[in-house]
């Protein structure tokens, strides 16, 4: 199964990940400082920024019982904080996939891939 099941008294809840996944990138791309997700080609050594429907190939979703660890790779604003960046990025998204999925965050890792200036 490619998503997670919650058991309630009416019955089971299935959340697949790519759902997860495109909520949470939603939520990433909102926070300051963050220019979009990137796509690491591991062949080439490339980072390339993605486009808005296709944000889900940056961010990894994988579960560890009920609890959910999510990776971004992000490319963010040129003179902005990395630390404060990273900190809002794991703050917003922790709280609102909780409230989005009512599964437990464990674990938001924060891989910048690259830098870009923006007008």
């Amino acid at each position: 199964m490619k998503g997670t099941s919650i058991d309630t008294h009416m019955g089971s809840i299935t959340i697949d990940k790519e759902v997860i996944a495109q909520y949470a990138g939603s939520v990433a791309v909102e926070c300051f400082g963050i220019v979009g997700m990137a796509g690491v080609s591991v062949a080439d050594g490339l980072v390339r920024l993605l486009k808005k429907d296709s944000i889900t190939k940056g961010i990894s979703v994988s579960l560890h019982g009920n609890k959910l660890v999510l990776d971004f790779h992000v490319i963010i604003a040129y003179g902005v904080s990395i630390l404060a960046v990273s900190d809002s990025l794991i703050d917003n998204v922790r709280y609102k996939v909780e409230e989005f999925t009512g599964l437990k965050v464990e674990k938001v890792n924060v891989f910048v891939e690259g830098v870009r200036v923006i007008d």
